[in-house]
C-alpha cells in the first residue's frame, strides 16, 4: 500500500492564457551517471552539431574554468531530467540504444536491434514495437544508401547476438534500408507505410508466438498525432496500425482481421480521424477513442488514459516521462526504448521549443510529488528530454524541472466530517473507457507550506 507520505497530492490552477513564474525552491545536489553523461556525449557528438555547448567530459576539476557546465549541467542534466541532446533523431536513437543497452556489460546486450529509414516517421512508429518483449530491439535510424556514423557506431558497440524468434537475425530492416555487412538481418518490406506497419505487425506476432488482442490504430497522415502510440508499443507490444482521415487502407483491414475482433484503441480527434472511419473499424473489433484537439492534449490524454490493463493510467506521481518535439517525429521511435525500461513512462509533446504549453504544464502540476515530513518517504518524478534546444530549450529543461520535483505540503482538517460526495462519472466514460479521469477526493485538504 501506498504511505500516506507517497500519496499525497497537490492540486494547482494554471491560466490557459499565461504563464506563471515558476516558484524557486531549495535546489538539492546534482548528480548524473558515467551513463548518462556518455549518452549525452554520444548525442551532441554524432548525427550533427549542438546548440547545446562543448560536449560533457568526465574527469573535470574543480580548479577547471566552468568545470560543472563541462561535466554535463545543466544543460545536459539537472536533478529531474535527464537530456539526449541529439540534433538529429538518428543521434538520439543511437544515444538512445547505448543508454538502455549498456555496451560495457556484455549480459545486457540487445538480441536485435531495428533499422528504420531516418526519413518514415510511419515504420518508426510501427517498428517501436519490436522494443517490447521478448524481442526487446531498439530503433536505429538510418538512410536509404548507407549506415551515418552514429548508426554504425551503435551497432558496432552494442553487437547484437542473435534473436531466436526471428531466425537468428541480429537486424530487423523495416522498409528499403542497407543491410549492414557481418550481421544477419530478416527484412520487413511494403509498397507503402500502411503496409510495412502490417508486415512489422505479423512479425511481432510471430516472435510473441501469437497475436495481439489490442491494436492501437492512428493516423498514417499526421505524425504529430500518432507519436505517442510509439512509447506505448514499445512499453506493452500492442501494435500499431495506420489508417487515413477517412479510410481504412486494404493492408490495415486484413492485419486487423487477422487479429481476429481486436480491441481497437483508435488516437487521435474526429477532425484527423473521422467518425466514418470509426464506424469502418466497428466491423472489425471493439472500437474506443482516445484523443485531444491538438497533438499536446491528445498526447496528454493517452497518458492519463486507463481501460482495464490498457493504458498509461499516469494521473498522479511517481512516474518516468519522455518529452518531444511534435516537429521531430521520428524522435518518437528514438525514444521509444526509454519507455520500455528504466522508469518506464509515456511520451508528452511540446509543439515548439519555449515556452511549454499551458495544458502540459496543469499535467505535470497535477502529477507533481509532495511529502508531509520526509522526502526520502515520498514518489519521485523523473524527465527524459529528446532533442538540443532546438527541439526544447534549457530555460524549458529548466520549468521542468522545476514541475518534476518533490516538493513540501502540509495537510489541514477538513471543516466538515461528512464525507465528500465523490464526482460524477461523465455520460459514456464507464461504458466507452475514455480518457476523462474524474478527480480524486480525499479526507484532508493539502496546502503547500509557506
Amino acid at each position: 500500500m501506498q504511505s500516506q507520505s507517497s500519496a499525497v497530492r497537490r492540486s494547482r490552477q494554471c491560466p490557459a492564457a499565461t504563464l506563471r513564474r515558476v516558484p524557486r525552491r531549495a535546489t538539492y545536489a546534482a548528480a548524473c551517471s558515467t551513463i548518462a553523461l556518455s549518452l549525452a556525449v554520444a548525442a551532441c557528438g554524432q548525427g550533427g552539431s549542438s546548440d547545446l555547448g562543448q560536449s560533457p567530459a568526465i574527469g573535470r576539476k574543480g580548479n577547471q574554468p566552468k568545470a560543472a557546465q563541462q561535466l554535463g549541467f545543466p544543460q545536459f542534466a539537472t536533478k529531474n531530467t535527464t537530456r539526449v541532446g541529439g540534433a538529429d533523431p538518428t543521434a538520439d536513437a543511437a544515444a538512445v540504444a547505448q543508454a538502455v543497452f549498456t555496451p560495457q556489460l556484455s549480459s545486457a546486450r540487445p538480441r536485435a536491434v531495428t533499422l528504420v529509414d531516418s526519413g518514415d516517421w510511419q515504420s518508426g512508429v510501427a517498428a517501436s514495437v519490436l522494443m517490447s518483449r521478448p524481442l526487446r530491439a531498439p530503433t536505429l535510424l538510418t538512410g536509404s544508401d548507407s549506415l551515418p556514423d552514429a548508426t554504425q557506431n551503435a551497432l558496432n558497440a552494442l553487437a547484437p547476438t542473435g534473436a531466436r524468434r526471428i531466425g537468428g537475425a541480429s537486424v530487423v530492416r523495416v522498409g528499403s534500408v542497407p543491410a549492414p555487412s557481418g550481421l544477419r538481418s530478416t527484412q520487413v518490406s511494403g509498397t507503402n507505410p500502411f503496409a510495412i506497419a502490417a508486415g512489422v505487425d505479423r512479425l511481432s506476432a510471430r516472435a510473441a508466438g501469437k497475436p495481439s488482442d489490442v491494436v492501437v490504430v492512428t493516423s498514417g497522415e499526421r505524425a504529430e498525432f500518432a507519436m505517442p502510440a510509439a512509447a506505448w508499443a514499445a512499453k506493452s507490444g500492442d501494435p500499431v496500425l495506420f489508417v487515413t482521415r477517412n479510410t481504412i487502407p486494404p493492408e490495415t483491414r486484413k492485419a486487423l482481421a487477422f487479429h481476429q475482433q481486436p480491441k481497437i484503441y483508435l488516437l487521435g480527434p474526429p477532425d484527423v480521424l473521422s467518425a466514418g472511419v470509426e464506424k469502418l473499424l466497428r466491423r472489425l473489433g471493439t472500437v474506443k477513442r482516445i484523443s485531444g484537439p491538438d497533438p499536446v492534449t491528445n498526447a496528454i490524454a493517452f497518458a492519463r488514459y486507463s481501460d482495464g490493463a490498457f493504458g498509461w493510467n499516469v494521473v498522479d506521481p511517481g512516474h518516468g516521462l519522455v518529452f518531444a518535439n511534435d516537429q521531430r517525429p521520428l524522435d518518437a521511435a528514438a525514444g521509444a526504448p526509454l519507455s520500455a525500461s528504466g522508469k518506464y513512462g509515456p511520451l508528452l509533446l511540446v509543439e515548439q521549443p519555449s515556452p511549454l504549453p499551458p495544458a502540459l504544464i496543469q499535467y505535470l502540476l497535477d502529477i507533481e510529488p509532495g511529502y508531509e515530513k520526509d522526502p526520502t518517504r515520498g514518489v519521485y518524478n523523473h524527465g527524459w528530454l529528446l532533442g538540443d534546444a532546438g527541439a526544447l530549450s534549457v530555460g524549458d529543461q529548466a520549468r521542468i524541472d522545476t514541475l518534476l520535483e518533490i516538493a513540501p505540503v502540509s495537510t489541514a482538517p477538513q471543516q466538515t466530517t461528512t464525507p465528500a460526495k465523490p464526482p460524477a462519472t461523465p455520460k459514456g466514460n464507464k461504458k466507452t473507457g475514455t480518457s476523462t479521469t474524474p478527480s480524486r477526493t480525499t479526507t484532508t485538504t493539502t496546502t503547500r507550506k509557506p
